[in-house]
């Protein structure tokens, strides 16, 4: 009865093995590369998430740093796409002055374009809203002027107080006007490059320290020098008043100023001026050379 027992079944072949082998590791590897999409899914999805619900603070340490810690947003709110907070212009680092602008400066990010797109507003001092157009690179960052407006803000002049000496002294009244054409910053290999034109008006100003008010309207200018990459020209003109101011200077794309300027009296208001000339800058004469830098 030899004949009825079961046999066993032949061994595989080295063409059956590679056929049930390459099955499994087929399996093997689609594993392997679902979890490694899944992992990757998820940490997009968890930096996405970190970006949209970014904190205002981040904005307001960017524009600290950015402005060696003169400007500063406080009591900041909401995210970097929709927030509020405090604008205060300071001394900078170690200063103990500080000037608020009143109410909260709200903002929101959106997207335009290859880039992003800021509209800051300000009730008090921003005419409508402040677009300020952010298109990053590598290596590189351009921020630009969007607004097509006369002037871009309206700021009482006391706000520079914050600046501390000699604004602190001084006092001012009047109104400050801020306008900008075609103006681009390019940071690139570490430096900014100025486009463009940015200007500040000084209207009416009065100050406690003369008892001449107004004492005039000035120009405050900042232009990009063509032939010299890096650099911007700084110039002040009267436009009327009987304080005469002049003077012109740089800034360099590191931050570091120059400043040579003057200021004198109007004819026939020498002596009623003679204490402000005293106090803001070295006089030589009948005037006062104003130095920075």
């Amino acid at each position: 009865m030899a004949w009825f027992k079961k046999k066993a079944p032949p061994p595989l072949t080295t063409v059956q093995e590679s056929v049930f082998g390459g099955v499994h590791g087929s399996r093997s590897v689609r594993h392997g590369l679902s979890r490694r999409w899944s992992i990757a899914g998820a940490l997009i999805g968890l930096i996405g998430a970190f970006i949209l619900f970014a904190p205002a603070s981040w904005l307001a340490r960017a524009l600290a740093s950015a402005t060696s810690e003169h400007l500063l947003v406080v009591d900041t709110r909401g995210s970097i796409w929709d927030g509020s907070g405090i604008l205060v212009l300071t001394g900078g680092p170690g200063s103990r002055d500080a000037a608020a602008l009143p109410g909260r400066l709200r903002w929101r990010m959106s997207l335009k374009g290859l880039g992003l797109q800021l509209a800051a507003r300000q009730d008090c001092c921003i005419n409508g809203d402040l677009l300020i157009g952010i298109k990053p690179g590598f290596g590189q960052l351009q921020l630009s002027v969007d607004n097509r407006a006369d002037w871009l803000a309206r700021l009482p002049a006391g706000l520079l107080s914050g600046l501390g000496t000699p604004w602190n002294t001084l006092q001012l009244g009047g109104s400050l006007r801020l306008s900008a054409r075609e103006l681009r910053l390019h940071w690139v290999q570490g430096r900014w490059l100025q486009f463009g034109e940015l200007h500040l008006d000084l209207l009416n100003l009065s100050s406690r320290v003369s008892t001449v008010a107004p004492l005039g309207s000035y120009r405050l200018s900042l232009n990009a020098d063509a032939g010299n990459p890096g650099v911007s020209t700084l110039r002040l003109s009267t436009l009327e008043g009987a304080l005469q101011l002049s003077g012109v200077g740089t800034l360099s794309s590191g931050g570091k100023g120059r400043f040579t300027g003057e200021a004198g009296a109007a004819p026939g208001r020498e002596e009623a001026l003679n204490n402000l000339l005293n106090i803001i800058g070295r006089r030589q004469g009948a005037r006062s050379v104003l130095t920075i830098g």
